[in-house]
């Protein structure tokens, strides 16, 4: 098939170079964000799905919005038989979901009704799950509510990061959504409506969410550290200046630490929580670099029974 793939970040590099590396589709362009602001000059970058396209020789479709005529015209010129997604990062209108003869098919990182929405991985670990995975699905106008083609899985790991998971994921469902295109151009692969049970929804973590409470139980707040982590980052508050949370581990046989009470041993630094402490082993001061938990604990030499958590942030 004629193939315009559609997507942004890091994650969504490894399907493309599978679709390119298949041999079988014809990858005709790419469609991705606009260049944005990046790092301390804010000069524009490109995505990362832009600049694997642009070393494979592929024409790059950069529309500051998918609904611009110019955008639809081009895709219209293209005619592409279908359209994989990952992580494209905006909403496709019905002009352009018409277009491909076969629809638009996205790879979505759950195992689809479960946590439709922007961010599903880091709900996934933020909520415990034991199991997850991808989805691919054909793209309706409803919220990752389209039917679905196949499923891969994946074990949520004790210590997963959201940002390890998905590492994982992106290259678990590269496979998948390969897979989904041969069984589509062969008639084999016919999609299957969702359950109307199981949804649950996955929005965008905020900052607020990421905001650790120390009076909920340890597992709670290791799994938001986790869920979390690359980003935005689980925070706290210490002296008035928000604490960026990187990693933290369990810590059972520590019952006697109030919630966000903090103890210093030599090379560990504690923290109570609602049930039992936590370990803060990774965490970055307000304007400073990732450091060890015991070397920042040192550093800003707490005192007795002084906490983190409270609301004044400056």
């Amino acid at each position: 098939m004629k193939l315009v793939f559609a997507g942004t970040p890091e994650v969504a590099v490894p399907a493309l170079d599978a679709l390119i590396a298949s041999g079988r589709h014809e990858v005709a362009a790419v469609v991705t964000r606009p260049d944005a602001p990046a790092g301390r000059g804010r000069r524009l970058v490109a995505s990362p799905v832009a600049e694997r396209a642009e070393e494979a020789g592929i024409e790059v479709l950069k529309p500051a919005k998918p609904r611009d005529e110019q955008f639809l015209a081009r895709l219209r010129e293209i005619a592409p038989d279908c359209c994989p997604v990952v992580a494209y990062g905006a909403l496709l209108p019905k002009a352009a979901l018409d277009i491909p003869a076969r629809g638009w098919v996205n790879l979505h990182f759950s195992l689809l009704p479960a946590w439709r929405g922007a961010a599903p991985v880091q709900h996934a670990v933020m909520a415990g799950d034991e199991i997850t995975g991808a989805a691919t699905f054909l793209i309706e106008e409803g919220l990752d509510s389209g039917p679905v083609y196949g499923t891969v899985t994946e074990e949520v790991r004790p210590t997963d990061t959201s940002g390890d998971l998905l590492t994982r994921l992106a290259f678990a469902g590269a496979g998948l959504l390969a897979a989904t295109m041969d069984g589509i151009e062969d008639g084999a692969l016919k999609a299957v409506p969702q359950p109307a049970d199981g949804i649950s929804l996955a929005p965008k973590i905020t900052v607020e969410m990421a905001h650790v409470d120390w009076t909920a139980p340890a597992l709670r707040v290791d799994r938001v550290v986790r869920g979390c982590t690359p980003a935005p980052g689980a925070w706290t508050v210490f002296r008035g200046e928000r604490l960026k949370l990187i990693q933290a581990a369990l810590v059972t046989d520590r019952t006697d630490l109030a919630p966000g009470e903090l103890s210093v041993a030599k090379n560990n630094v504690y923290v109570g929580t609602g049930s039992h402490a936590v370990e803060l082993l990774w965490v970055q001061p307000q304007g400073k670099k990732p450091m060890r938990g015991a070397d920042w604990a040192r550093g800003v030499r707490i005192a007795p029974g002084e906490r983190v958590g409270a609301a004044d942030v400056r």
